[in-house]
């Protein structure tokens, strides 16, 4: 789904990504490092938020690389910050209207995102800064849902978030991963959580690929050790 190669990003006299290359393939691929070694950098290179030194990024072989951020959520990224960053002063369902942005005039929110996350359609008035950071979460992946993305990229997604809310997220990741229809991109740092999600994972430190493979291997692979380093 999308091909990532050769990306190079510096901040101020700092390389922070060193000529990252990998595939984003369909199911569920999980991007581990400790923190500092660039993922949340990668990512908002991936979304057009800060833009590319050098190298090249393709969707579905349609090379992005230059395109505005608005443009790539019209050709189906959609992208859960760290930190949620919903709108606060808006309802649970405004909120969930806004991921309608890129949908034409009299679009619905999809009812399958309630059948993911009941919670939030017991909410649908209530602000969204009245909620708790668990449904907060449930709301952020909620709206990235809505818009139908072809890539939905998740920034640290159990992140301060309560045990029972960090299993409705798995089970929703796991989902939209073996239905086929989306790839997933999870940046974790939580190893197990990772693992159990993984069709396909890399890690990255000091702003490089050290090691890439099959979410299976993770074990054999030594992944853990990895993150340590």
């Amino acid at each position: 789904m999308l091909s990532i190669r050769g990306i190079n990003q510096y901040y101020g006299g700092s390389h922070t990504l060193r000529g990252v290359s990998f595939d984003i393939p369909m199911g569920c691929t999980t991007l581990l490092g400790r923190n500092g070694v660039g993922k949340t950098t990668l990512l908002k290179c991936l979304m057009g938020l800060v833009p590319v030194k050098s190298g090249t990024l393709a969707l579905a072989g349609e090379d992005i690389t230059a395109l505005t951020p608005y443009a790539r959520a019209r050709l189906g990224i959609a992208y859960v910050p760290q930190g949620r960053e919903i709108f606060p002063r808006l309802t649970v369902e405004e909120n969930l209207l806004m991921g309608l942005a890129t949908k034409g005039r009299g679009a619905a929110i999809p009812a399958e995102i309630f059948d993911m996350f009941p919670v939030l359609k017991d909410m649908l008035g209530r602000r969204g800064g009245d909620l708790s950071g668990g449904q907060q979460q449930q709301l952020a992946i909620g709206r990235a849902l809505a818009m139908q993305p072809r890539l939905l990229i998740l920034d640290e997604p159990t992140e301060g978030i309560q045990p029972s809310i960090i299993k409705d997220i798995e089970r929703v990741i796991r989902l939209l991963a073996r239905r086929g229809e989306m790839a997933v991109l999870l940046v974790e740092q939580y190893y197990d959580f990772a693992r159990s999600l993984a069709d396909h994972y890399v890690v990255m430190s000091r702003g490089e690929v050290i090691r890439s493979g099959a979410g299976a291997d993770m074990e054999r692979d030594d992944v853990k050790a990895c993150l340590a380093l």
